[in-house]
């Protein structure tokens, strides 16, 4: 019995249910708008997903079969933190280019293309004679580097515009979307992750891009309930404004693609892209200061350090939260007693665990939220990133404890130690993650919300630079060659006890005195 495909199947009918229970139990509540950016960004988050759920695995397994497996790792984890620390740099570029030129719609249909064509990419260097061509695969990386950047911001900002600023059914809609996020991550990782380990890599990249080609079916066929909203800017339709003195979007497609070759360099240049991702970061942060503290609307200024204030804690979050896509992906592989009924199932399949329990706790967040606001009982968003970060800890002391005292003689942990740890890095996600992009609609000043946005997602970017690091901290500790199961499992949980418990709940108490300064900043804004 192939228990890998009983779960898949399963996964698709659960699947298949859920997603009509949840919009007929939400219909009345929230506008049409919702849905179709929720199913919109559920296959682009299909196709994102799909590929990562593979990606350290088949660098470590095949592009990079002739290292030594620490310096595979190595690689692997450095290339992995730069290619997903620009997945989420670009999007600051990408909120700017919707609020200045192109508006959300066309934005979001051009980095979706951008996106697909990289999956393919992958996929197609599955040909015979094409495996191991790096440029090829750097090259794919850069679509999807880009492409990423136009799409990812620009959705969760399109949503905000369906919802008034201080509407107390924000939080939830945002929950709602992310749960569409988690839908497309969860059946990705099942889908893609099976037929790449068990199939054919390409394949399981192939299908990635199948899913974003979906998406951007959704998107665009369904646009009429958008209304008015989602367009460029007048002065763009009218002409009047210009980029070097031609139409902003054939300017904008060029650049793109000029961009992509670069990205796909600077992935194999981890300390120099480390480099540029703290001048970016420092010259972003500075600039939203100087915009804040110069605005004339006092109230205005304070929101956006607000903003700037849950930047770093945000990018501590994210540093741990994605080590399930790098190291833990690893860990699972080698640390992990994955036989059950008798199978073994595909490491790439665990990291579905996370999506499952946010498309099963999303709707509960999404109730309780709104619940606890009308009985005036509601924590304030930064108490929320408080409890997103004391029960990101939570999961990893978690893993630490399974992995210190109920181990096996092989140096192998249960898999339920692994299932609780994603259950509580879960809770912390949709405490703080969701939350997050509403606040940045809810306190960014109107006319550039895209770019705060973008800004927003560039903490992402400097977590996720950030996790490729610890990452490496796993590998480099990790004993010779050939060591066993319990000879690897030092270098996990003393990393995993060192940043993901004690740092984490360093960072938690610090905000949690910052708290009250943040709530008053916020003024009025909940």
């Amino acid at each position: 019995m192939d228990l890998t495909l009983w779960i898949l199947t399963i996964g698709w009918v659960f699947v298949l249910l859920w997603v009509p229970f949840i919009i007929y139990t939400n219909r009345k509540t929230h506008p049409k708008a919702l849905f179709i950016l929720f199913f919109a960004e559920m296959w682009e988050r299909f196709s994102y997903y799909g590929m990562r759920a593979l990606l350290v695995l088949y660098m470590t397994k095949v592009m990079f079969i002739d290292l030594a497996a620490s310096a595979a790792e190595v690689k692997s984890y450095a290339i992995y933190g730069s290619y997903t620390a620009m997945v989420y740099l670009f999007p600051v570029i990408g909120g700017l280019v919707a609020d200045r030129f192109l508006g959300f719609r066309k934005t979001i249909l051009w980095g979706g293309l951008l996106m697909m064509l990289g999956h393919f990419a992958l996929g197609i260097q599955g040909i015979d004679g094409m495996e191991g061509n790096m440029p090829m695969f750097f090259g794919a990386l850069g679509l999807i580097i880009v492409g990423n950047g136009f799409f990812k911001p620009n959705i969760s900002s399109f949503l905000g515009k369906f919802y008034e600023t201080d509407d107390p059914r924000k939080d939830g809609a945002f929950s709602i979307f992310y749960m569409g996020v988690n839908i497309g991550a969860f059946l990705a990782m099942l889908t893609c992750g099976y037929v790449g380990e068990n199939i054919n890599w390409h394949y399981g990249f192939g299908l990635a891009g199948i899913g974003m080609l979906i998406g951007l079916i959704v998107f665009w066929a369904f646009a009429s309930v958008f209304g008015d909203k989602g367009y460029a800017p007048k002065e763009v339709v009218s002409g009047q404004r210009k980029i070097f003195g031609a139409k902003p979007s054939w300017v904008i497609m060029i650049l793109s693609l000029v961009a992509v070759p670069i990205c796909a360099l600077m992935l194999n240049l981890s300390d120099l892209m480390s480099t540029l991702l703290l001048i970016i970061s420092i010259g972003i942060i500075g600039y939203l200061i100087v915009q804040a503290l110069r605005s004339d609307d006092k109230a205005e200024g304070q929101r956006i350090l607000v903003v700037i204030v849950l930047f770093f804690f945000h990018a501590v979050f994210w540093a741990l939260f994605e080590q399930a896509g790098g190291s833990i992906t690893i860990f699972t592989e080698k640390n992990i007693d994955r036989t059950v009924l008798g199978s073994e199932l595909p490491s790439s399949i665990f990291q579905s665990f996370n999506s499952l329990y946010i498309m099963l706790l999303a709707p509960l967040f999404s109730f309780i939220w709104i619940r606890l606001n009308k009985a005036g009982k509601e924590p304030s968003t930064p108490m929320k990133f408080v409890l997103g970060l004391v029960q990101l800890a939570m999961g990893y002391a978690v893993i630490v404890i399974g992995a210190k005292y109920f181990v096996d003689d092989q140096g192998l942990v249960s898999i339920v130690f692994l299932a609780l740890m994603y259950f509580f890095h879960t809770t912390g996600e949709l405490s703080l993650s969701p939350v997050g992009l509403s606040m940045v609609t809810k306190l960014s000043p109107g006319k550039i919300v895209g770019f705060v946005m973008g800004a927003w997602f560039l903490s992402i970017a400097v977590g996720n630079k950030m996790a490729g690091f610890i990452g490496t901290l796993t590998a480099s500790d990790s004993p010779a060659e050939g060591a066993s199961a319990a000879d690897t499992l030092t270098a996990y949980t003393q990393t995993y006890l060192v940043w993901g418990v004690l740092v984490v709940l360093g960072a938690a108490v610090l905000l949690l005195v910052m708290v009250p300064t943040l709530r008053k900043w916020m003024n009025g804004i909940h």
